[in-house]
């Protein structure tokens, strides 16, 4: 979905584009030959910290239902102390720097960071959210934040399903031509969405 980019449309703009999306999709699921009750969001990096933030939102506003959220290297969380944050930090496509300019352009204040729609990570209870299947690389600066989110959400009775790439990078995911773990996650997202959706 084409929503709102920074700098020049910053936080909150993402996720209520995301918001505006997510509903009209439910809303208009016959028109787009889906089934309301059959809904997962998911997302890479930005996209896996919206999906995050939309379940989040569909629980607090008591719906639409998900099935699934789909996080794959997620952001989810404004905070740079993280082990893979210095073990990542340069030589692995994503760098630490990328991800503090790409933050400072995102929020247009620094306390902002802390809400739960920007950090899900964040979030007071991650109780009564849907089941979610986590996707991490070895050599991302957001590997430990994504793991984070995958054990708060497991320590809050949700059922996760938590897969690190070992050697991956942030990205691989687009690359099937090329990379064979790409493939294979391409296979593990399919078939949990068929699993969940079905």
């Amino acid at each position: 979905m084409e929503y709102r980019l920074a700098p020049e449309h910053p936080y909150p703009a993402a996720v209520d584009d995301a918001v505006t999306a997510f509903r009209y999709a439910v809303d208009h699921a016959a028109e787009l030959g889906a089934h309301p009750d059959a809904v997962a969001v998911g997302g890479d990096s930005a996209g896996g910290n919206l999906a995050a933030v939309m379940a989040l939102l569909a629980r607090d506003r008591h719906g639409p239902r998900i099935l699934l959220q789909v996080l794959i290297y997620p952001v989810t969380n404004h905070d740079f102390n993280a082990a893979s944050y210095r073990e990542n930090a340069t030589g692995f496509v994503l760098s630490t720097e990328d991800m503090r300019w790409f933050w400072r352009h995102y929020l247009s204040r620094e306390e902002q960071g802390r809400e739960p729609s920007a950090s899900p990570l964040l979030a007071k209870s991650l109780a009564d959210l849907p089941p979610a299947l986590v996707v991490t690389a070895g050599c991302d600066p957001l590997r430990d934040e994504g793991e984070a989110y995958a054990g708060r959400l497991r320590d809050a009775g949700v059922a996760v399903t938590l897969t690190q790439y070992s050697g991956m990078f942030h990205g691989f995911l687009r690359m099937t031509r090329i990379l064979d773990q790409s493939r294979v996650l391409l296979d593990e997202v399919a078939g949990a969405l068929r699993k969940s959706l079905s």
